[in-house]
Parts: structure tokens; C-alpha cells; sequence
């Protein structure tokens, strides 16, 4: 993404990463060929972590594209857990469960295709976390209608939130001026406790109280 930390420190940062296996680098090089957007490995080892960390059994994601953040969700909620996969492209959903197949956790994740707001409002359950990596002029809508969907000590995560350094220029576009509400919205709210991280492209971490 660039615009947050200095190249040197950033090839420097994912020199250190330790290799991926055969399906995550093979969809790696895929999303790098194809401009798909994924989390990478880097924020995908920090969603491995937190979901680890909190004993995480039901995910929701908003916004899947390929799966790659799912299988690392997946691996995190081990047997008995829950993922739901969303997107609104068959095509896209199609290839996941693929990618699913072959990484072994297809059984943990529901594949849902279609409005990944839609879906999230339809459900009537809480989530230990929810991750949203949907279109970011959607994202004040996102904080409203996903919060009540997070239990209490749950997770609310987002990707993009620093959207390459844009938050911090002049004349925001129509998705930085949705980020940066966005940011204010998780910021300022009494319901959660918030930490920007500066990794890749910026990744919230919300804890609801």
C-alpha cells in the first residue's frame, strides 16, 4: 500500500515474515496478479493472533474476495468454530471454497454471497469478532449497524483505516472522507476501546466493552 512507514522499514518488516504454506502463497501470488485485495500476511498473523487470543469461535467477515483472511480466521477458530464468509461476486465465492477444499476448513466456513451489510443485518446472533474490509464509503455504515453485533469484550476489526497515508492529506476523496468518519466514529465511541495500528494499510482494533 505504502504512505505509512518508509520502504527500507517495510521490506525490512516482511523479510521477517516466515513462509506461508503451498494455498496462501499460491493465493498471494494470485491477488498480487489480478489486483484482488487481500490482508496480507502480515495483518492476517495479527487477526491469527488477536482471534487466538480471545478464544474467537464465531467470526463474521465483511468482505472476503478470495478467502484469504477466512483460512487464517479458520485455522484461528479450530474445530468447533464458525467463519462466515461474504461476498457479493459468485465468481469470487466460487474460487474461496476452492482455496477452502484445499486448505482443510471448509467445515468451519459458511459462504455467503451477496450485500455484506445485508447479510450481517439479517443475522440475529452476536459474533466474537467481526472484520470489515468492505467498500470504505461504506464504512460509518458499517460501525452502525455492526456494533450491536459484537458481544461485549468481543472484537471489532477493520482493515484500511490509514488508507495509504490519505487520511492525512488535504482534499480527502469520497472513501477517505468515509474513513475518516469512520476513524472519528470508533475513535470517539463510548462502547469501545480503539488502537490504530500502522501495519500495511492501517488496521483497527476495537474492543467492545
Amino acid at each position: 500500500m505504502g504512505g505509512i512507514t518508509v520502504p527500507e522499514v517495510e521490506d525490512y518488516f516482511y523479510a521477517l515474515l516466515p513462509p506461508r504454506d503451498d494455498v496462501l502463497a499460491e493465493m498471494e501470488v494470485e491477488a498480487g496478479k489480478n489486483n484482488v485485495a487481500i490482508v496480507g500476511p502480515a495483518v492476517a498473523r495479527v487477526l491469527y493472533q488477536l482471534a487466538i487470543i480471545g478464544g474467537a469461535k464465531k467470526i463474521f467477515e465483511m468482505g472476503s474476495a478470495i478467502g484469504y483472511s477466512t483460512i487464517w480466521w479458520a485455522r484461528a477458530a479450530g474445530e468447533g468454530g464458525r467463519v462466515i464468509y461474504t461476498d457479493g461476486d459468485p465468481k469470487r465465492a466460487e474460487k474461496a471454497r476452492r482455496y477452502f477444499d484445499r486448505a482443510g476448513v471448509s467445515e468451519r466456513i459458511t459462504v455467503r454471497v451477496g450485500d455484506a451489510l445485508e447479510i450481517l443485518s439479517e443475522e440475529k446472533s452476536q459474533y466474537d469478532i467481526i472484520f470489515n474490509d468492505v467498500d470504505k464509503v461504506d464504512y460509518p455504515r458499517v460501525f452502525r449497524l455492526a456494533l450491536p453485533q459484537v458481544k461485549s469484550g468481543g472484537l471489532f476489526i477493520s482493515d484500511n483505516v490509514l488508507w495509504s497515508g490519505r487520511v492525512a492529506r488535504p482534499n480527502p476523496d469520497a472513501q477517505t472522507k468515509a474513513i475518516l468518519e469512520f476513524n472519528k466514529l470508533i475513535c470517539e465511541s463510548k462502547d469501545l476501546f480503539t488502537t490504530i495500528l500502522p501495519i500495511r494499510d492501517g488496521l483497527a482494533v476495537c474492543v467492545k466493552k
